[in-house]
């Protein structure tokens, strides 16, 4: 009987520590904390809830800022077990903050290295969009002006009073624009370019939605030059009430005329479910979550093996030379920037 007993007890032992080693990770529900703008297909959460046997529970949390100031105040409790959403703007903060497990993915062999922005992999980049001037085609052709070619355009005299922009300080593409600017113009000329694009009479909306849908000349506004996104040509063609062949607007994509914004998830610390947020994200690093990311959220996917859908490839221009500022110069000067801008500008 003794013998018995050890003979089943070994059994039992054999088989636990042959699950251990297998790689196998027990179903649970998983949290991913993210902004309220992230949107994916159903079809794609139920993908990865049949491939790992784990239910996804989306948390959003207002804008990017609001959700990492919520993950930064919360990081001894995490709200959930995987992050997505904080920016390139933001990354700084979140790293010194310490909220982010470090996780080596096996898809980053796939995204280009100019897209990851920590060394130490925390935040792994997910997507990319660049905040790009848009311009109203019909506009210029109907009133015999050649449309802008780069940030110095809109201070020449033939362009007064035609550019909307948004305000740095309540919008994410009025940030990533006001970046493009440092970076083109230097910490010494940035402020002499925006003096004079004010006094070129730039209209500031506090939005995008504003600026794109009240204030620009192709949905009945006098701005036929907005601060948009690269994709936003592509989106034009996609929700047309009539179909297509052209899109009425395009994106003026000359050198450091275009922001580039990266997306990053990451495994938040404290996590009691590591194994399977590594799980979450390699499936958001893979290519069915990434070929569904760009007629979702209207951005780029960081896989380089995705295939984009006809119309981005149709539409859609990739600048080379996007406007770059280091996530750590961003951190510590973001305020001060845009405090001088208000005062440049606003005043």
């Amino acid at each position: 009987m003794k013998k018995l007993i050890v003979l089943i007890g070994t059994t039992l032992l054999i088989a636990a520590l042959t699950a251990c080693g297998s790689g196998e990770v027990q179903p649970v529900t998983l949290k991913l904390v993210t902004h309220d703008s992230f949107n994916i297909s159903e079809e794609t959460v139920a993908a990865f809830q049949e491939q790992t046997g784990h239910t996804l529970e989306i948390v959003p949390l207002g804008d990017a800022g609001e959700m990492l100031n919520q993950n930064i105040l919360s990081k001894n409790n995490p709200l959930g077990d995987v992050v997505f959403g904080i920016d390139n703007s933001f990354l700084s903060r979140a790293l010194e903050n310490d909220i982010l497990v470090a996780y080596d993915s096996p898809e980053l062999a796939n995204i280009d290295s100019s897209l990851k922005l920590d060394a130490e992999n925390r935040a792994l980049p997910v997507d990319y969009g660049d905040v790009c001037l848009n311009y109203d085609k019909a506009w210029f052709a109907d009133n015999g002006l050649a449309a802008p070619s780069g940030l110095d355009d809109l201070i020449d005299p033939a362009y007064a009073g035609l550019t909307v922009v948004e305000n740095p300080a309540t919008s994410s593409p009025g940030l990533a624009f006001l970046l493009a600017t440092v970076d083109a113009y230097g910490e010494d000329g940035f402020l002499d370019y925006w003096d004079q694009l004010a006094a070129n009479d730039v209209l500031v909306e506090n939005g995008w939605s504003e600026a794109y849908y009240e204030a620009f000349s192709l949905y009945g506004g006098d701005r036929p030059i907005v601060v948009s996104y690269a994709s936003s040509p592509p989106a034009e063609v996609i929700f047309a009430e009539t179909e297509l062949t052209e899109a009425p607007t395009a994106s003026v994509i000359s050198s450091k005329s275009c922001f580039r914004q990266i997306e990053f998830v990451g495994i938040l610390s404290g996590t009691e479910h590591e194994a399977a947020a590594q799980q979450l994200v390699d499936f958001m690093l893979g290519k069915t979550f990434q070929e569904d990311i760009p007629m979702n959220m209207f951005v780029f996917p960081s896989n380089s093996t995705a295939e984009l859908p006809e119309p981005f490839v149709a539409y859609a221009e990739i600048p080379d030379s996007p406007a770059t500022v280091s996530p750590s110069d961003i951190a510590a000067n973001r305020e001060a920037w845009i405090a001088a801008w208000n005062e440049t500008v606003l005043r």
